[in-house]
Order: C-alpha cells, then sequence, then structure tokens
C-alpha cells in the first residue's frame, strides 16, 4: 500500500499516512482498516461527539504500543475543526477538538485515536451537561450478565423518576446508561442527581449492586460509578473502538437487545454490517431530554430522612465542602488505632 492514501469524505480530504501500519496485530487491523471503520459509522459517531470538546485516547504504534491521552487539540489541528474551552476542576483551562464531522473522526484516527473520550457538555456552554452518564462497572466475581441485569432495573429507577436512558456496551463486561438531559444543572447538581439514582438502584438490590467508592467495600458486585458525572471525567463514545487485542468498539444497543446481545458481538469488523442494517440506533437520543427535578427532589430526601450527604470525588478534584474524607476504610481504621 501507498505511504499515504487521501480518503474523500463529504467535502473533505482526509490525509491517511502509512495506512499499512497495523494497528491491532491478533486480528491483523490496520490503521487503513481503522479509517474505513469509522467511515462506516460515521453518522453514528458523529452524532455522539457533535460539538462535544473531547479528549483523544491515542495509540500511535498500535494497541501493543505506548498510548496517551490528549486533552489539549493538536497544534496542526485544521480550521475547519472546531474547539471548545472547557474548565478543569483546578481551574485550569483547555481548547479541546469538537467534531462536527465524519472527517474530523478520520483525521483522529490518522493520529492513532482509537478512542474518542467526549465531555457531557457542548461547546457552546460547557459548564451545564446535557447528559448524565452511569457506568456499571463489574467487580471480579461478577461478568457482563450481572451488569445486564443491573442495567434493567436501573431502567426502572430511571423511569420512576421521569428519566429515560439509552444503554450501550462498554466494549469491556460493563455498560453505559447516558441520559440526555436539558441543559439546566451545573456538574455538582448532575452528580447529586446521578448519587441519587445509584443509592436507589443500590437499595433495590442490595446485595448484587453497590455505590461504595473504596475497591475494599464493594464485594462481588456491580459498582454505580457516580463520579463518571464529575467535572473532567469522561466515559468513551458510542462507536468508539477500545484499546483490547480485537478491538471491540462501545455499542449502542436497544433495551429489548440488551439480554441476548454479548460485548463479544460487536468489534471493528462486525460492526459495520450492524450499523448497516439498523443504524444509529441512538440516533433519537437528542431529541427527547429528560429533567432531573425528581432525581435532585429525592436526593434531597435521601439527606434530609436518611443522612445520606455527598460521596466522595475522584482523586484529583480539589476537596469539595461537605465531602466525606478520602481516606482509604481500612487506613482510616489504623490512624484512629
Amino acid at each position: 500500500m501507498a505511504e499515504t492514501l487521501e480518503l474523500t469524505v463529504g467535502e473533505r480530504t482526509v490525509r491517511l499516512s502509512h495506512p499499512d501500519k497495523v494497528y491491532f496485530p491478533e486480528p491483523g487491523f490496520t490503521k487503513y482498516d481503522l479509517a474505513r471503520y469509522y467511515l462506516s459509522v460515521g453518522d453514528g459517531i458523529v452524532r455522539a461527539l457533535k460539538d462535544r470538546p473531547t479528549t483523544l485516547e491515542r495509540y500511535p504504534d498500535g494497541v501493543d504500543g505506548e498510548s496517551f491521552f490528549q486533552k489539549r487539540a493538536p497544534k496542526n489541528l485544521p480550521e475547519w475543526i472546531p474547539t471548545g474551552r472547557i474548565a478543569f476542576p483546578s481551574g485550569r483551562y483547555a481548547d479541546e477538538i469538537c467534531p462536527t464531522e465524519t472527517a474530523a473522526v478520520l483525521w483522529a484516527a490518522n493520529l492513532g485515536c482509537l478512542t474518542f473520550h467526549p465531555w457531557p457538555v457542548r461547546r457552546t456552554d460547557t459548564d451545564h451537561p446535557d447528559e448524565l452518564r452511569i457506568d456499571l462497572d463489574p467487580q471480579p466475581g461478577t461478568d457482563y450478565a450481572d451488569a445486564v441485569r443491573a442495567a434493567l432495573e436501573l431502567r426502572d429507577v430511571l423511569a420512576g423518576l421521569g428519566l429515560t436512558g439509552w444503554p450501550k456496551t462498554s466494549g469491556g463486561r460493563g455498560l453505559h446508561v447516558f441520559v440526555p438531559i436539558t441543559p439546566d444543572w451545573t456538574f455538582a447538581q448532575v452528580r447529586r442527581a446521578a448519587i441519587a439514582v445509584a443509592r436507589e438502584l443500590e437499595r433495590r438490590a442490595p446485595k448484587r449492586i453497590t455505590t461504595a467508592w473504596w475497591k475494599e467495600e464493594r464485594g462481588e458486585k456491580i459498582f454505580v460509578d457516580y463520579n463518571q458525572t464529575a467535572r473532567d471525567r469522561t466515559i468513551a463514545s458510542a462507536y468508539s473502538v477500545r484499546p483490547r487485542p480485537h478491538a471491540p468498539v462501545s455499542a449502542p444497543l436497544r433495551w429489548e437487545e440488551l439480554s441476548s446481545a454479548v460485548p463479544e458481538d460487536f468489534d471493528l469488523a462486525t460492526m459495520p454490517a450492524r450499523f448497516a442494517e439498523v443504524g444509529d440506533v441512538h440516533a433519537d437520543m437528542d431529541a427527547h431530554p429528560c429533567g432531573l427535578a425528581a432525581a435532585l427532589d429525592l436526593a434531597a430526601r435521601d439527606e434530609r430522612e436518611h443522612g445520606l450527604g455527598d460521596l466522595p470525588y475522584p482523586p484529583e478534584h480539589p476537596k469539595v465542602k461537605g465531602e466525606p474524607k478520602r481516606v482509604q476504610p481500612s487506613r482510616a481504621k489504623k490512624k484512629d488505632g
């Protein structure tokens, strides 16, 4: 194959260097295969990324090579790819790329970007999320089937709060459920709502589901990672390729197919055929934003009636007023002793 290829994507021409470089040695997928994949699911991944500040997870030498997360837009960014300025918890700022067309996705793929990590905001308002994201993370001793069971229970919890979730595989053993919301709340408020949802889910199945932040307290349960709603925490987008040997992808699903689908069904080779057959099954997601009033009322009731306040933030976040101590329970006991 030639040292470079030029791909026509809409009105753009995207240059692909070293298209025959192998990115996934086990199945033999190349950079060109990656680009063709993103071209085949272009409408879907653009829907997931459109106007969102996006961090690039790059593997310039393939999945077996070194990798890094690129938050700031590269200096050689084409003028036709817009950026959005986001503020980190530290108060620092960065301009991240905000894909608006398939050509931008292919341009990033040429840099070795396998996975796209969009913020839950649009570049026109980066302080008010328009998605509440719930990560159902299987802990040791649990598996994808356990995550499915938790997701189906989560669907009922969300419905009771006037919320509609849209599920997708993580590309690993877990599941993500995204809830489109009107951009009327801050990151702190959205996180508070997510904690309330997680606690209600835990109450319904305490032997199988946990909100425990510390791994030593989780046990063999599905962890509801509420901190994925904290500022500067992102989740792999729908249709993103994940950096695992067989090139799995994060696959949007309908609720009715959740119980029969397995993560192994969806990879760089198989997803194009599914997309050609059914299209983007989450295409209408943004047209159905929800409100958080009921979830925030639940959070207030938890605090008022049960003394359930805030939960620990991720370690890189500044300390927040009212937040519990960020000390691992076993270490806290040693200090107290």
